[in-house]
């Protein structure tokens, strides 16, 4: 972050903290994030950064809220207008692959919140990230079974869990590889996979 960072107004500010935390949370552990390499990176002092956030757990709230914000959005984007919810969920699939991709820290962060301990909003707006996101996969199931596209039968919430399990599998293989590119290079085959699975229910019964 330059230094013309020191003269930003506040709300530019707090988005620029929020930028700089998921950039270092794809370079190293993002619970040894410190507020001072988070005025480092800024350019400014610890000072100034606790006018806009009282506490780190402020920063890192707004930093799990900007995920929320972001990440579904994105999702609801993806999902509109295609032709089928098929179609629908491989949008959104491959548009949460492309959000991992281009913020790499952003899955290290969830992670992180969601095994601290105690409840801390910035876990309970992971938390609620998670609802949300599988409240959109269950509609988009729903739409399938309604539609014929997916086996009448189909267990909806464990058809949601494996949605956002398989994505999450490819994050921490990407992680562990060193190679964040490679969520991108599995995806479309990992997808097909799943595709066929909801799909070959109704072929099985």
């Amino acid at each position: 972050m330059s230094g013309h960072s020191k003269h930003l107004p506040a709300d530019e500010r707090r988005a620029a903290t929020v930028e700089t935390v998921v950039n270092l949370a794809a370079e190293q552990n993002p619970s040894d994030i410190t507020t001072a390499a988070i005025a480092e990176r800024m350019g400014v002092t610890q000072g100034a950064l606790f006018r806009h956030f009282p506490t780190k757990d402020a920063i890192l709230q707004a930093v799990m809220s900007w995920v929320a914000e972001r990440l579904l959005a994105r999702v609801d984007k993806a999902a509109e207008g295609t032709a089928s919810p098929v179609t629908a969920l491989e949008a959104v699939f491959m548009t949460h692959v492309d959000f991992v991709s281009k913020h790499p820290g952003v899955p290290r962060m969830l992670f992180g919140e969601l095994q601290r301990p105690g409840d801390t909003p910035p876990k309970q707006i992971a938390q609620t990230l998670i609802r949300h996101y599988g409240e959109r996969l269950c509609r988009l199931l729903d739409a399938g079974k309604a539609q014929g596209e997916l086996d009448a039968g189909l267990d909806v919430d464990a058809a949601a869990v494996l949605f956002i399990g398989t994505i999450q599998g490819l994050v921490m293989q990407s992680l562990l590889a060193g190679d964040v590119a490679r969520i991108r290079r599995d995806a479309p085959g990992v997808f097909a996979i799943y595709r066929r699975g909801v799909r070959s229910l109704e072929a099985g019964q």
